[in-house]
């Protein structure tokens, strides 16, 4: 395995400052966003698809440092009911996807998107239960009318240009957002799709980091991971429930909180999760994600950096000898 990180922490320094603090760390890969809402701080695709000499020094930039790009991420909502929204969202994709190829990438992280409630609608419309029935109605439409054929064109386009691996993050608020909507969604469109595989957003449903990897495992449909944290208020939850619309800023009141890796799930959780992860044979990048609103950067950065050297294995396994 590989450890890594999502550049955006860094969004604020130029691209090789950036680069010399990653590698001083000791991390080997980079994963880099290229717009939607990570920005394209450090990626611009217009730019690079453009400039020949631009891209030879972005590439020997990262070279240089002996670091290797995990995946480009370009997380948006190109099913968004404000249609230059999707169109902007889907330029973007495109675009991630043509320099993918000339930078020799499989690998795309992003969201599934979501619809509104018809073609009237002017904001996504993410359901979230089964009655009263209209909500079915809803989702029926957005499954068979929006979310499928959308990605069937697109998992065709990408393909064309190489790119194998296009890897949702499952995320509330779009229409895939656990293994159960992942796995339907691959079903319909192809092995293209598959995960990026972020344990945050599942533990604050309720789901366990463990089984649901395993179960997409089995499917092979795991094709990235960030490493990320969520700290659950069991209190607020107590009281509450998970759903929550309180703002990031807002932690004694929240259900559940992001936190930097080992402050929400402890240290033998995430070697539970690398094991896991090494069993159905997963050996790409861990990328750190850093959202934790109660550190710095740079001190959120270090410690989920520390967690993982102890946790990650480095080394490919060895032969069962003793058996």
């Amino acid at each position: 395995m590989k450890l890594g990180v999502l550049t955006v922490l860094y969004q604020n320094l130029p691209f090789e400052e950036a680069l010399d603090r990653i590698k001083e760390k000791g991390l080997q890969t980079i994963e880099l966003g290229t717009g939607n809402y990570p920005g394209n701080h450090h990626c611009n695709p217009s730019i690079l698809l453009e400039e020949a000499e631009a891209l030879k020094t972005f590439q020997q930039q990262i070279q240089d440092r002996g670091l290797e790009i995990s995946a480009l991420s370009c997380h948006g909502n190109p099913l968004h009911p404000n249609q230059e929204t999707a169109k902007s969202a889907h330029d973007t994709w495109r675009e991630t996807v043509l320099l993918a190829e000339k930078l020799g990438l499989d690998t795309i992280n992003l969201f599934s998107g979501c619809p509104g409630d018809s073609v009237h609608s002017k904001h996504p419309n993410w359901v979230t239960c089964a009655w009263p029935p209209d909500y079915l109605e809803i989702l029926d439409w957005q499954w068979n009318e929006q979310l499928i054929p959308y990605w069937k064109e697109e998992a065709a386009f990408a393909r064309e240009h190489g790119v194998t691996k296009i890897a949702f993050e499952m995320h509330p608020g779009f229409m895939v957002y656990n293994p159960e909507t992942l796995l339907r969604l691959r079903e319909a469109v192809g092995p293209e799709i598959g995960a990026n595989y972020d344990p945050s957003h599942l533990v604050w449903q309720g789901m366990d980091p463990v089984e649901t990897i395993k179960l997409l495992g089995k499917a092979g449909a795991i094709f990235h991971v960030h490493a990320k944290d969520t700290y659950v208020d069991q209190t607020n939850t107590a009281k509450n429930g998970v759903l929550d619309t309180k703002a990031y800023d807002q932690f004694m009141d929240r259900s559940w909180s992001f936190r930097s890796v080992g402050y929400g799930m402890d240290e033998k959780k995430w070697k539970d999760i690398v094991s896991t992860l090494r069993m159905i044979g997963y050996d790409g990048a861990i990328s750190i994600e850093h959202e934790d609103g109660l550190a710095s950067v740079e001190e959120g950065f270090s410690k989920a950096v520390d967690t993982l050297k102890r946790a990650l294995f480095f080394e490919k396994q060895s032969e069962i000898w003793w058996a």
